[in-house]
């Protein structure tokens, strides 16, 4: 995403030669010369950007809750052995991928808008600010594409996702998609580098993370990969959850019509349980996968509109800075969005990370005074009374919190 507020700047030097041309010929004529901030100005734009102050304090709140939201899935993910299924081990492998994002690529994204040039972090940094974001958005689409299938093949073919969607198999899946998204990560790197005015020395003050090949290359890059990295996995990821959810509609009807004199109430409850569980995990993905496609549509919209364009007015300019403005901010959205869909939609998630929480509170509480903890001795010894030995110890009606151990949690 930061890359492209280096391509607005490139295209305000859509017309850098005859600009520079005209400002070497003043100079060796002796006349009037520009000062250099003054041809910087006019050629690359203003160092910092209007929309720097609300767009920073947006990304600092988007910042504080994806960094914090996306350990918390990692961390739980991690911790509890329940936790770690394959639909799981993909919203971790997404959770790392909205990490470096925020980690990395926000803080570039913020020092480019502060200081637009020049670029302090030479040819390298450049590479590698091009480089994360190319993979990062490769790799979330192909995660989201990888845990839609998994989920068809888990609900349309439940007895053979058993043996053939095994956490062995979605580590191997996980380990492929990072490998593709390096890999086609290359290219547009490929294109970016350091660029310098000249004037007719080398201007270091003007050094710039912009495109430096041909603007054809440019544009042939980015509809292939908009086409083969968006386009597609959505229509894929469409026609696999239209499908899940005719079928989950169907199941549901089953237990009432069939299931009701012919199994017994335990049985009948079992099924209505993981019936309720399926549709509980595929309600949540569909929604974090409407929020992806939502997010990520401005951003190919701006790679897309950027890449397309030949001749810029200033209209079309105006139009097109807010529409960066917009993608930028839906594009760190998705990448702290995704937590808070898990807590509101996932019970074992938001168990997980009450339970998480609370630990870490308890740790950092001072100890409760002996009364206190007499109090609770009491309530719960008169609570393992009532539900027999598998009860909870007292201090864990005195954490306030529950044992991620307990089968009921997750189901």
């Amino acid at each position: 995403m930061a890359q492209s507020s280096q391509w607005d700047v490139s295209q305000n030097c859509s017309d850098l030669h005859h600009l520079l041309c005209n400002g070497t010929m003043n100079n060796s004529l002796g006349s009037h010369s520009q000062s250099l901030e003054d041809i910087l100005l006019s050629v690359l734009g203003p160092r910092r950007s209007s929309f720097f102050l609300p767009v920073s304090l947006t990304y600092l709140l988007i910042f504080t809750v994806g960094v914090t939201g996306n350990l918390l899935t990692c961390t739980v993910i991690a911790k509890h052995q329940k936790m770690r299924t394959p639909t799981n081990l993909y919203l971790f492998s997404l959770a790392v991928s909205d990490l470096l994002v925020l980690i990395f690529g926000m803080p570039l994204e913020i020092y480019d808008m502060w200081q637009n040039y020049p670029f302090p972090f030479g040819e390298g940094g450049c590479y590698f600010k091009i480089f994360l974001f190319e993979t990062v958005c490769f790799a979330s689409i192909l995660n989201v594409t990888a845990l839609s299938m998994e989920r068809y093949i888990a609900v349309m073919h439940p007895l053979k996702s058993r043996y053939v969607m095994t956490n062995q198999h979605a580590r191997r899946v996980i380990t492929g998609v990072w490998v593709v998204s390096f890999i086609c990560a290359i290219p547009n790197t490929s294109l970016h580098g350091i660029y310098y005015l000249y004037l007719p020395e080398k201007v270091a003050e003007s050094a710039i993370c912009s495109l430096l090949k041909p603007l054809w290359m440019y544009n042939l890059v980015i509809q292939i990969t908009t086409v083969l990295f968006y386009f597609v996995p959505m229509t894929i990821i469409s026609v696999l959850y239209l499908v899940i959810g005719r079928r989950l509609n169907r199941e549901n009807r089953v237990p009432k019509e069939k299931l009701g004199g012919k199994r017994t109430s335990g049985a009948t409850w079992k099924i209505h349980l993981e019936c309720d569980r399926r549709r509980q995990v595929n309600k949540m993905l569909t929604v974090v996968v409407v929020v992806f496609a939502i997010c990520w549509a401005p951003f190919h919209v701006d790679r897309l509109l950027w890449s397309s364009v030949s001749q810029w007015t200033d209209a079309m300019h105006a139009t097109f800075q807010y529409v960066h403005i917009l993608s930028g901010v839906l594009f760190y959205f998705s990448s702290a969005v995704n937590p808070l869909i898990y807590s509101l939609l996932s019970t074992r998630f938001r168990e997980c990370f009450r339970g998480l929480v609370c630990i870490q509170a308890a740790r950092t509480s001072p100890p409760p005074a002996p009364k206190t903890l007499k109090s609770s001795y009491t309530l719960g010894s008169h609570d393992s009374n009532r539900a027999g030995p598998g009860a909870q110890p007292p201090s864990s009606v005195s954490n306030g919190c529950w044992d991620h151990d307990d089968e009921k949690m997750y189901v």
